[in-house]
């Protein structure tokens, strides 16, 4: 696994940046839908689904709660809540922030087969698994979303220099 504060492959996602990757996911979808509800994947896909409700005017929302990730490590996909709404899936947008392995997004599959996943972001491991993505990196890289950031002061350049 890579090493997630390899400054050479962070991907820092500040919040105006993940506000308009994830309209253009909208207007992605404007063409595909319309879409009975949204399932926001947690905690990831939360973000992005409100925003893509809010464009596409989507007001049932529920949720499927996995996880993945336990800090930095990636463990076995975890299913902590089911989409119980949405059944097989049909007629139903799953979105997330990311697909990296795709075993989230293989489990996601399973639980409702018919529903279009849509995801912001996409590594190429999990490329296959989502129907319409925005942004691809390489699977070597970790991403930073806005919520795993907080600001803080920096050393000026000059007094960097030792």
């Amino acid at each position: 696994m890579t090493n997630a504060y390899d400054e050479n492959k962070n991907f820092p996602v500040s919040w105006e940046e993940l506000h308009r990757n994830s309209k253009a996911l909208a207007w992605r979808l404007l063409e595909i839908g319309p879409f009975t509800g949204i399932v926001a994947v947690t905690r990831g896909g939360l973000v992005p689904a409100a925003i893509v409700a809010r464009e596409l005017e989507i007001r049932l929302i529920e949720t499927a709660c996995l996880a993945s990730y336990q800090d930095k490590s990636r463990s076995e996909v975890q299913i902590l809540k089911p989409a119980s709404m949405a059944e097989d899936g049909e007629g139903w947008l799953i979105i997330d922030d990311l697909v990296d392995t795709g075993e989230t997004g293989k489990m996601l599959r399973q639980m409702m087969p018919k529903a279009h996943f849509a995801t912001v972001y996409a590594k190429p491991s999990g490329r296959p698994v989502v129907d319409t993505f925005i942004t691809e990196v390489s699977q070597d890289t970790w991403i930073f979303f806005p919520w795993d950031l907080e600001p803080k002061p920096s050393i000026p350049i000059m007094g960097r220099r030792g």
